[in-house]
């Protein structure tokens, strides 16, 4: 081979290192981004992530990925814009208006509008669909109104509710009174906009088809395994996507925390928040668990309706036989608190008043055993005798099972009465309490936004999760006097009596108050939850030198 034929086979060797090492970097970097997924045990698959018709922490998180309402919170738990960029609040504040973002778009690239928030608003105040939280946009200026003419099969003009629509990136809101937490609702699932097509073209089934499930979130809904996990992708459409560092985010569906833990230490799954309480302390060593604000309350539900618990002194019987401590001490062993009322602590009413701390105690974190047998036997059951079999409901977990075992073993002790335990998938379990098919079940309740009505307007007559079937026209009346009252001192004073009053007739058993549990590999960075339960995955990504255990 001559000198001048073997400079050009040099120079095509050359040419072809050069792309070699070109597209091996480019696969590198493909490499590193594939790299960058989450997967977050959901527990049980939610009984729906609909939006509007939502009532659980689970599905509400699958829907905080997959849709972004007006506002939404932010690391530290404070409203940040969301589809609305800015708006407006009048002197009254009861009138505001959101200016939407004009690049706010849904996962197949249409734009957001004031329309979509309509729409979805409208729907929700339709009596069809059937939404329990529907009481939520009762804060809106003659959205009671139209519901109950709904509801009556009675006229009802949309026009005079207070949502308006001035163009297709303003939407004016008028209240019926000053809201203090009115921006937290516009970040909640039922105030999310939704696409009116995807979801009219299949009306009962759209939320179990990705094809149909079209959000305006970071991420979008791309598989659904039944019972098994979600599959969702980053939404290239979000307006924000150029912050959103994870390609994947998948929810898995692992009930029982045991396997859980055992996915999370085969590096299965990277986050999780149901945790063995006799993991904490290796958790804990390994840096690896952390105890964030949270505002909940764990309780059994007594259906006031079914005998024997339609009798308030069974009620108040049932709810003094317990010693709340020993559940913490022996079962949970996170830092609970004994729940001695339904409100929880982290709440304030003004400054750094705590709503809990000045309601003060309903009773002694151990009950009173000697009262408890005193109201039995007045209500006609001396030492259980005479009382109808009676069921204690729960859904599938080890933790719940534990719970429901204590609670029986303590009101056969202190009480003489029998309780049966049963257990069912949290779908049917839900829709049993939901239908009132009960006697007792196990319930909690985590707040929608930092405010005492998020736990007392929920049991107003025939609220959409008034499990209870609780009923109490001077409860009812103080709810609605207190959403109507401007003055702040005033408000607060309501829903101390109306809380007053809930305690005192017992339609609830509140045994602890929860704690925000979040357990994460260390290369997880970014992941959030706030007060509210809420876990949002919008700024996480995965460090990869930590994961890959190197050392900076």
């Amino acid at each position: 081979m001559n000198k001048k034929n073997l400079s050009k086979v040099l120079a095509l060797l050359l040419s072809v290192m050069m792309l070699t090492v070109l597209f091996a970097g480019c696969g590198k970097s493909s490499s590193k981004d594939e790299n960058q997924k989450i997967v977050y045990n959901l527990g049980a698959q939610p009984q729906t992530i609909d939006p509007a018709k939502n009532t659980a922490t689970d599905g509400g998180n699958v829907i905080t990925a997959c849709f972004e309402g007006l506002t939404r919170y932010d690391k530290d738990s404070k409203m940040k814009p969301g589809v609305a960029e800015k708006w407006d609040i009048s002197d009254d504040k009861v009138t505001y208006t959101f200016h939407l973002r004009k690049d706010a778009k849904w996962s197949d690239g249409s734009p957001v509008t004031a329309d979509d928030f309509v729409y979805a608003w409208k729907r929700v105040l339709d009596p069809a669909t059937e939404a329990a939280y529907v009481y939520q946009l009762f804060c809106i200026k003659g959205a009671e109104e139209y519901y109950t003419a709904l509801s009556k099969k009675e006229d009802a003009d949309f026009n005079n509710v207070g949502i308006k629509v001035k163009d297709p990136n303003t939407l004016e809101v008028t209240l019926k009174a000053p809201t203090p937490y009115f921006l937290e609702l516009c970040s909640f699932a039922t105030f999310m906009p939704l696409k009116k097509d995807a979801v009219e073209k299949d009306p009962e089934g759209w939320t179990m088809d990705p094809s149909t499930y079209i959000g305006n979130g970071p991420f979008k809904l791309t598989e659904i395994s039944e019972k098994e996990k979600y599959e969702c992708a980053k939404n290239d459409k979000y307006w924000d996507a150029k912050n959103v560092k994870l390609n994947a985010l998948t929810f898995v569906m692992i009930i029982e925390p045991s396997s859980a833990m055992g996915s999370y230490d085969k590096g299965d799954v990277d986050v999780l928040d149901a945790v063995p309480p006799e993991e904490i302390q290796r958790l804990k060593d390994a840096g690896e668990y952390n105890i964030v604000p949270y505002i909940g309350t764990y309780f059994a539900c007594f259906n006031t309706k079914k005998a024997p618990f339609d009798n308030e002194k069974v009620r108040e019987a049932f709810t003094l036989a317990i010693d709340r401590q020993p559940l913490i001490d022996a079962i949970l062993k996170a830092g609970q608190k004994p729940a001695t009322a339904f409100v929880p602590y982290g709440i304030y009413e003004e400054g750094t008043t705590e709503f809990r701390t000045k309601g003060g105690d309903y009773y002694k974190p151990e009950g009173d055993v000697a009262k408890a047998k005193q109201l039995l036997a007045d209500a006609g059951y001396p030492n259980g005798q005479g009382l109808p079999e009676i069921t204690y409901l729960y859904n599938t977990s080890e933790n719940h099972k534990a719970i429901a075992e204590a609670l029986q073993n303590m009101w056969y002790k202190n009480l003489g009465v029998k309780v049966k335990i049963q257990n069912m998938d949290w779908a049917v379990f839900q829709d049993a309490r939901q239908q009132g098919n009960y006697q007792i079940a196990r319930h909690g309740w985590i707040g929608d936004y930092s405010d005492p009505m998020t736990f007392l307007d929920m049991w107003v007559t025939g609220g959409g999760n008034d499990d209870a079937k609780y009923s109490n026209p001077q409860y009812d009346k103080l709810i609605k006097d207190a959403s109507n009252e401007p003055d702040a001192k005033k408000r607060m004073e309501m829903l101390h009596q109306a809380e007053d009053i809930l305690m005192k007739d017992y339609p609830v058993c509140p045994l602890y108050f929860y704690v925000n549990q979040v357990v994460e590999k260390p290369y997880v960075k970014g992941v959030y939850k706030v007060p509210t339960g809420g876990i949002y995955f919008d700024n996480a990504y995965i460090d990869e030198d930590a994961k890959a255990g190197k050392t900076k």
